[in-house]
């Protein structure tokens, strides 16, 4: 039987697929979706304004001073309609293009403290705690997620500082973030 402390905590549990600070999933979304949504509401209307100028036409009312302002105001709306849709379609290839160049940073952070991790020959319970030191969790955090006790995980970075050549979290996470820069800066 396998120690809890040298238990394998599966990379899935690494990665982080939560929004940015201050920000939630359903922000990211919501916010294209309700823009979508008014442009198809303000169509609606300018179909709505159509008519009724046109049935006005149609009924022989010509005054200018009732259906000039109607039929500007229908430009007017149906203008800002195509506007509406040409910005948020701007804003979805934006969006689809930010979140992939995310996801080729974010791969490449992994790779990188992988590749770390084995090159420092890091066991499977001290690749654990250093990615969960890595993502900011305090000693008691990791030691309540691993189910071990909090002086194990000093033993781990302990261990894993050693084995880095570092002096503490700052310079292990200073490593990892130079060498990602000239990766991705390359």
């Amino acid at each position: 039987m396998q120690a809890a402390s040298e238990r394998k905590i599966p990379e899935e549990r690494w990665a982080s697929d939560q929004p940015a600070i201050g920000a939630s999933k359903a922000d990211s979304a919501a916010f294209p979706l309700g823009m979508a949504f008014l442009a198809v509401f303000q169509a609606a209307c300018t179909g709505i304004f159509l008519a009724d100028v046109s049935m006005d036409i149609a009924s022989g009312l010509t005054s200018l001073h009732h259906i000039l302002p109607e039929a500007l105001a229908t430009l007017g709306l149906a203008i800002g309609v195509l506007f509406e849709v040409r910005w948020v379609s701007q804003q979805l290839r934006i969006q689809r293009e930010m979140k992939r160049r995310l996801d080729v940073v974010g791969g490449v952070l992994n790779d990188t403290i992988i590749a770390y991790f084995r090159q420092w020959s890091l066991t499977s319970a001290e690749q654990d705690v250093a990615m969960f030191t890595v993502k900011g969790c305090s000693i008691g955090e990791i030691a309540s997620l691993r189910h071990t006790a909090e002086g194990t995980v000093k033993t781990h970075l302990n261990s894993i500082y050693r084995k880095a050549g570092v002096q503490g979290r700052s310079q292990l996470m200073s490593v990892l973030i130079e060498d990602l820069m000239a990766t991705v800066l390359r």
